[in-house]
């Protein structure tokens, strides 16, 4: 009986376990902060309809990579930094094309 209850209980443990490892919540926390900040250079007008579709592309480049990590059940810690790399990128050139001289008419 208790090797059953024991059984079980590593059992439980370790689908936990498991579907933790696929959570990236950084990442998609991430994610929506950088779109906001996307939204709101189109609606000042700090980005042109060009540099928001690069934008967009980018984003949706990492989204498929998050998709791509996730699909084997495990997000390792490699692809964790390589999502982080990617949207430190978008990060900065997030910020590049908001601050040119370039102006959405």
């Amino acid at each position: 009986m208790k090797k059953a209850i024991v059984l079980c209980a590593l059992l439980v443990l370790g689908s936990a376990f498991a579907s933790a490892q696929t959570t990236t919540p950084r990442v998609a926390k991430r994610q929506l902060k950088q779109q906001a900040r996307i939204e709101q250079g189109v609606k000042s007008g700090e980005l042109t309809a060009g540099e928001t579709k690069r934008l967009e592309l980018q984003q949706a480049k990492i989204r498929a990579d998050k998709r791509k990590a996730k699909a084997d059940g495990v997000v390792t810690p490699a692809e964790r930094a390589k999502l982080a790399r990617e949207q430190n990128r978008a990060s900065r050139k997030i910020y590049r094309l908001k601050h040119n001289e370039n102006v959405a008419k």
